[in-house]
């Protein structure tokens, strides 16, 4: 049996476990988190790095991929660059060109039939995998407003759908969304529902102080899931640097580098 990779900090903050064990058995139920991000620093490294601890080899995770932003050879690249290999494991649900290929129904229908698929995915999943773990990805919940027509209200209603999963099924839930592409009058509607909804929220933002050539952001993550000892849960708040690398991406806390 392969070696888990090495823990990082950000797998520290989800538990430190990572991605690949967000729910202990199916019946606890899976979890939701949620990535923001900004134009000016990118959260898509964060999807990533959640994507490589499913397809691990110590992982039993099957993936079910929702891709709005690239095709699925994109991520496929990436993934080999971080020496983990997006396998048949990975069920492809991309949604490129919807329009196109769905002449004549509403958004709602497609969306409909598009969660219609990823359940369907899903069971047929956990028929072939026993009680593995299944992770549902979405990349990215701004673009798919925008096959939504901008419609936050279908689209939010599309995320409880998926969200519903993770109980029904134990599914774990990761969605990438843009913080700074809504007006003032749209974030509370969507973002913050999200975010209620979320587990894990993960806040992907540039320094504060300015760009610096060896810190390229600093991430924000707030667990609402950690259980101490009593059976209670607490919100547990943690604050790092990161620099992307060429192959995989360096976690620090702020001052730690010289």
């Amino acid at each position: 049996m392969a070696n888990a990779p090495p823990s990082t900090l950000l797998d520290e903050a989800l538990d430190g476990k990572g991605a690949a064990v967000f729910s202990t058995s199916p019946a606890a139920g899976g979890r939701m988190i949620l990535v923001e991000d900004c134009v000016e620093t990118s959260g898509a490294f964060v999807v990533h790095h959640l994507l490589k601890r499913c397809l691990s080899p110590h992982s039993s995770d099957v993936v079910v991929f929702l891709s709005f932003a690239h095709p699925f050879s994109h991520y496929d690249r990436i993934l080999r660059k971080m020496h983990t290999a997006a396998t048949s494991s990975v069920e492809q649900k991309r949604r490129k060109g919807w329009r196109s290929r769905d002449q004549g129904k509403t958004s709602e229908d497609v969306f409909i039939a598009l969660f219609g698929e990823i359940q369907k995915a899903v069971e047929l999943s956990l028929s072939h995998a026993g009680r593995q773990h299944i992770t549902v990805v979405i990349d990215d919940v701004s673009l798919m407003e925008v096959d939504a027509n901008g419609s936050s209200n279908l689209v939010l209603d599309f995320l409880h759908y998926c969200y519903s999963l993770t109980a029904q099924f134990g599914c774990s839930l990761i969605t990438l969304n843009h913080d700074d592409v809504y007006s003032n009058e749209d974030r509370p509607g969507l973002l913050l529902k999200l975010e209620y909804l979320a587990d894990v929220v993960i806040k992907v933002e540039p320094l504060s102080t300015g760009l610096a050539s060896d810190v390229h952001g600093q991430l924000t993550v707030s667990n609402k899931g950690i259980h101490e000892g009593s059976g209670k849960s607490r919100n547990k708040v943690h604050n790092f640097h990161f620099r992307i690398k060429d192959s995989s991406v360096e976690y620090f806390y702020p001052g730690s580098k010289t």
